[in-house]
């Protein structure tokens, strides 16, 4: 045994700062418990003035999928998640993904059989799953028999070549307590854990083993992590234990649900932090909205940047409670970013979805993002509302009757044909001047606004819903087409 490589490993870890890691496997895209992983991660190591580590856990290499490791590098870059080190940029500790880590977990299992918390296991696949029954329910639990084997014995069957596997040795008495920073203290029989397999046959180690020691070896003092592993984390600290380590602080945080009752999963349809972009829901709102899922700073504010999210983030504030994913509620977080935007940038952003509804270049996108940024819940739902613009399309009559605006078929008619020559007369197509004169027309003709404007609207959209009134409207549109327009819709109503 190489002594002074373990001392070196020692001493290349970083010491006396607050250090956390997102650890995601590159499997698909990016969830929305695994994103509010990452956030509570960093949110925890910029609070403290600490390190954020990123880790690529694929020692699992049967699930790994293609591209996915650079969706977690676009997914953190675009959420403002910066990481300090990680494969990409490396760092004092690398590498930083697993599968380049092989000889230092197997060095360390060597350590671990050395100080008698692990064994080599030469059983094959249905001998390892030796059934247990406790309280009428058969479990799948290992019994130990290759801990029972004389050093002659494993030493024969490491000369014949026989494929084994290293499991962790639990201890058969007693119970292990641990402590978590949002579950408080944990206490476990240990007669109720596993020996449960800690390198592969294929030689990679399973996540029980690497992420310990990795997490020991990066110099990692916060672990946070979904509150499945809660009933894992006795056998983690008998791993710090055996070696001699010092145990994190364990973060647990419950799931994130779709309802009362069934977890969030890409399966039942549920969206990833792709999914929710592509729907047009903003990197800001979605960081903001999943920050607070199982997460209270306390008080009534909801709405916060991620620079302020840092100042206030407190382990403290994260429930126990699972947290229920309300769409609705993100929609509305949305719409209060986007109305809290600057103009110019919301132009910008909204552009693209503009121009595949309004296909016309005399039609400004910047003037119709104007309209459309006080009533936007979403970026992608921008095309649905706009496809009137380039052309009329074809509606009832029935649209003109509107109780509330005091309209029917009859009404509109006579406003429409009051509307078409005072707005022929104007030299000036502005939208103060188009505001102006509709009004004033309806002074003199001594209905309310909505009794003129609504049929003029219909005339001009061919819709009940518009982003935007009449005024607006019509001067996207332009004198010549609105005018067009209202004559089309008088041709309607008089037949």
């Amino acid at each position: 045994m190489e002594i002074k490589w373990f001392e070196d490993m020692e001493a290349r870890i970083p010491r006396g700062e607050v250090r956390t890691r997102f650890a995601p496997s590159p499997t698909g895209y990016m969830h929305v418990g695994n994103l509010r992983t990452a956030l509570y991660a960093y949110l925890i190591a910029r609070n403290t003035g600490g390190k954020f580590i990123l880790r690529i856990e694929d020692t699992d290499q049967s699930r790994f999928i293609e591209g996915a490791t650079e969706f977690i590098y676009s997914t953190l870059a675009q959420c403002g998640l910066k990481h300090d080190e990680g494969p990409d940029i490396g760092g004092p500790v690398g590498p930083y993904i697993q599968t380049q880590r092989r000889e230092i977990y197997h060095k360390y299992a060597e350590l671990l059989i050395e100080k008698g918390g692990a064994y080599r296991c030469f059983c094959n696949k249905d001998e390892q799953n030796e059934l247990e029954v406790s309280d009428g329910q058969v479990i799948h639990k290992y019994d130990g028999r290759c801990l029972r084997l004389s050093p002659e014995e494993v030493e024969q069957k490491l000369r014949e070549n026989v494929p084994y596997v290293v499991r962790q040795k639990i201890p058969r008495e007693g119970a292990t307590t641990f402590t978590d920073e949002v579950f408080g203290e944990i206490t476990v029989a240990n007669d109720t854990l596993d020996d449960n397999v800690l390198i592969k046959s294929d030689g990679l180690p399973t996540y029980n083993f690497a992420n310990v020691i990795d997490d020991h070896l990066m110099g990692i003092t916060h672990v946070v992590r979904g509150s499945e592993y809660l009933s894992s984390t006795p056998k983690y600290n008998l791993l710090y234990d055996s070696f001699g380590w010092e145990v994190p602080k364990y973060i647990h945080c419950s799931p994130v649900m779709r309802d009362a009752n069934n977890k969030m999963s890409k399966r039942h349809g549920d969206p990833s932090y792709e999914d929710l972009v592509a729907r047009g829901y903003l990197t800001e709102a979605i960081v903001n909205y999943v920050a607070l899922l199982g997460w209270s700073p306390g008080g009534e504010r909801e709405i916060f940047s991620l620079d302020e999210l840092i100042g206030i983030f407190d382990i403290s504030g994260i429930s126990k409670s699972p947290a229920i994913f309300d769409i609705e509620k993100l929609t509305y977080f949305n719409s209060e970013y986007i109305r809290a935007m600057p103009a110019e940038k919301f132009a910008l952003l909204a552009e693209p979805y503009i121009r595949q509804a309004v296909k016309n270049p005399g039609i400004s996108a910047s003037d119709i993002a104007t309209l459309l940024q006080p009533r936007c819940e979403k970026l992608a739902d921008i095309p649905e509302k706009l496809d009137f613009f380039d052309e009329l399309p074809e509606y009832d009559k029935a649209l003109y009757v509107h109780k509330k605006s005091k309209t029917d078929e009859a009404v509109s008619l006579e406003m429409l044909k009051a509307a078409l020559p005072a707005l022929e007369a104007l030299e000036d197509w502005s939208q103060e001047s188009i505001h102006d004169t509709l009004t004033g027309l309806a002074v003199s003709l001594g209905v309310k606004n909505a009794t003129l404007m609504w049929p003029v609207r219909i005339a001009v959209t061919g819709k009940a819903v518009t982003p935007g009134g009449a005024v607006e409207i019509c001067r996207i549109l332009g004198k010549a087409e609105c005018l067009r327009r209202i004559r089309q819709g008088m041709e309607k109503l008089s037949g």
